[in-house]
Order: structure tokens, then C-alpha cells, then sequence
């Protein structure tokens, strides 16, 4: 193992990616970025400069971040969420969400029919193109369930090249989706969907300062609602863990002795930033480039899709809702599933967001392995 693998190496660069993502976020362009574009940037960079591990040699380490820390991460941020303030978000978002959905079915479409994958791809590309339906109507699992569906993993080189294309072209759309509502606003007004949390954050560090005994209730209550989440899962095994994980930090919340404690939304917040080092990190570049014309056409066949998304759910959200906030939130749960919703949540400081979110990203493992399926039956 080269220390470059060495996990408490890793680690630690990656906390030193949040620092400085933080400071370099209160800077005067740093501002216009915000602290969750830069840590992707940071990291994205230092993968790519084989300084830390990438998608292609990844660590066990990243598999820990995404299958603990992140669905913690929402654990915590759901213990001081106000269940009166998503009244008002909770159906624009859902409505948003199919609307990405379609959306997604129809950006594939178009892209198949003017990229033409299926003349470099072969047989395997109406596969690639369901794969990509389901993660991109909800996440990685409606990927591997379209995969494993058709042995798609036997396919080697092309399976990992799928996999190289879809993390870049994620890590990007995050990265879009953090930076389009800002821009949109300077020919676009839009009418944010406003709640009571919304004007409720600027205090918010302040308010959430951690003492010891908050911090000791918090470990013990991150890990064993983890702890009974699996357990639970066992005895409803078609019911999402996340649902089940997040059902428990809304019950908790309901308790003034936990809904008190003092920094969960800090927690939260910290371990949402580690999940998004990662996500930059694995933006492997090179490992699309050195699939030659396999790859490129698979990163402009996917990049078209998810292009096509994204201009459909914002003309139609800007139609219906005009909330560019809550359309980048609902697109995101699309493309990235409910823990990169969750982040952009946070990073636009819309509390209210954080349980639709979550629930969107639910019904989004759902519905995505159905729209996987269909679009390999239809190509």
C-alpha cells in the first residue's frame, strides 16, 4: 500500500480539503462559489493529480463515506428539521422531481437517436442507456439493479468505463446545480418558495454551538439508529434504509430532550462536506479519456441526457414554480440520489428542502429501475 492508499493519509487530506474550502469560501469569489463547489474542486483536483486515490483505484475508506458517514450525515440534520415548514415544499418538490424524471427518460431518448451510441457501443448500448435511466432518475442502485439484470458487470472494461463516465458527468451536474440558480437570477427572476426556516440561518453557528454532552448524545444516537435502521431493514427488506434511518431522526426530533441537543445541524453539515470531497475525488477524468472512442461517446451520449434534463425540468419548474433553488434540489435528487440533493439543500441554506429531498430520492430508487427497464425494452 502506497501512503497515497493510506487511508488516515486520505483522510486527513480530505478534512484539509473542508477547512480550506470553508475559508476560501468566505473570500470575495470564494463567496460566489460557496464552500460546497470548492471542496469538490479541491479534491477533483487532487485526484487528478493522483495526489489522492480516484474512482479507479478507490479505497475502502470512500465505500465507509458513502455507506455510513453520509446517511448519518442525514440523520442528524433531520433532528432540528421543523415538520411544519415542508407543508409548502413537500408537493412542488415531488412535482418537480417526476418532472426530472420524465425529463431524464426523454433526454436519453434524444440522445440516443443524435449521438448514435448503439454504432460504437453495439449491443450492450440500449443496456448503458437503461443503467443510465435508473441513475439517473435516482441513484447508483437503479444502475447496478439494470446491471445485474443483464450481466451487464461481466462486460469488464466497459462496465468500469460506464461507471468512469457516470462520476464525472455527476460530479459536474452538482457543480451545475450550485451554480445555475445564481446565474438564472440575473434574467430570470424566480419567487422563492419562502418557509420560516429559510429565515431562520443566519444565526445559525451561533445557535448550534456543540457542547460535550450534546456531542456524546449525538455519537450514541448516530450509530445506533444506523444500528436499528439495518435491523428494521432486515424484517422489511423492500423498504429503503435511508427511509427507514430518516423516519427515526424525524421521530427523534419530535422529543424536546433531542431536538435540544446543540450541534446536529453542524454534524450533519461536516459529514455532508467529507461526502462531497469524495464525490470530487472520484471525477476521474482520465480514466474517460483513456477509453478513446469508447469514451468519449459515452461521455457525449451521457452529457446529453443529463443536459437535456436539466433544460426541460428548468424551463417547466420555471413555468410551474420559479423556485431555481428547488428545481436545482429536485434535478440533483434525479441525478445524484437524495444525499447530493440533501448537500445542495444545505448549501442554499433551504432547511425546509432537506426531508422532501430525502423523500424524493426515495421514490426516485423506486421509480428509476422501472424507467431502466422500459427504456432497454423500447431501444
Amino acid at each position: 500500500m502506497t501512503f497515497i492508499e493510506n487511508p488516515v493519509y486520505v483522510l486527513a487530506v480530505l478534512c484539509l480539503m473542508v477547512i480550506l474550502a470553508r475559508y476560501a469560501g468566505k473570500t470575495k469569489l470564494g463567496g460566489k462559489l460557496g464552500a460546497a463547489l470548492l471542496v469538490i474542486l479541491f479534491t477533483a483536483a487532487l485526484a487528478n493529480l493522483k495526489l489522492i486515490p480516484s474512482a479507479s483505484n478507490s479505497i475502502p475508506l470512500y465505500n465507509g463515506i458513502f455507506t455510513y458517514l453520509a446517511p448519518i450525515s442525514i440523520f442528524y440534520l433531520l433532528l432540528n428539521v421543523n415538520l411544519q415548514s415542508i407543508k409548502k415544499a413537500g408537493a412542488p418538490m415531488i412535482v418537480l422531481f417526476l418532472i426530472g424524471s420524465l425529463a431524464t427518460v426523454l433526454g436519453i431518448l434524444a440522445a440516443w437517436y443524435l449521438i448514435t451510441p448503439q454504432d460504437v457501443l453495439g449491443e450492450n448500448a440500449n443496456i448503458i442507456a437503461g443503467m443510465l435511466t435508473g441513475t439517473y432518475t435516482g441513484g447508483s442502485v437503479n444502475f447496478n439493479a439494470v446491471a445485474l439484470e443483464y450481466n451487464f458487470q461481466e462486460q469488464g472494461a466497459l462496465y468500469a468505463g460506464t461507471i468512469a463516465v457516470d462520476n464525472v458527468v455527476t460530479a459536474t451536474w452538482i457543480i451545475i446545480n450550485i451554480l445555475f440558480p445564481v446565474v438564472l437570477r440575473t434574467f430570470w427572476k424566480d419567487k422563492k418558495i419562502e418557509s420560516k426556516v429559510t429565515n431562520e440561518t443566519n444565526d445559525e453557528e451561533e445557535e448550534d454551538k456543540m457542547d460535550f454532552t450534546s456531542f456524546m448524545w449525538l455519537l450514541f444516537l448516530g450509530i445506533a439508529a444506523f444500528y436499528i435502521s439495518e435491523l428494521i431493514g432486515l424484517l422489511l427488506p423492500d423498504v429503503p434504509f435511508i427511509l427507514i434511518l430518516s423516519t427515526l431522526g424525524l421521530l427523534l426530533a419530535q422529543i424536546p430532550l433531542i431536538s435540544n441537543l446543540k450541534g446536529s445541524h453542524t454534524l450533519g453539515l461536516y459529514l455532508i462536506f467529507l461526502f462531497l470531497a469524495v464525490i470530487g475525488a472520484y471525477c476521474e477524468i482520465s480514466a474517460v479519456v483513456e477509453l478513446k472512442e469508447v469514451g468519449w461517446t459515452l461521455f457525449l451520449f451521457t452529457s446529453l441526457a443529463v443536459l437535456i434534463h436539466g433544460v426541460v425540468i428548468i424551463l417547466l419548474g420555471g413555468i410551474s414554480f420559479r423556485d431555481w433553488e428547488m428545481v436545482a434540489i429536485a434535478s440533483q435528487a434525479n441525478i445524484g440520489g437524495s444525499s447530493s440533493a440533501i448537500a445542495l439543500a444545505e448549501s442554499f441554506k433551504r432547511k425546509e428542502l432537506i426531508l422532501p429531498g430525502i423523500l424524493v430520492g426515495t421514490l426516485g430508487n423506486a421509480l428509476g429501475t422501472y424507467l431502466g427497464f422500459l427504456i432497454v425494452g423500447l431501444l
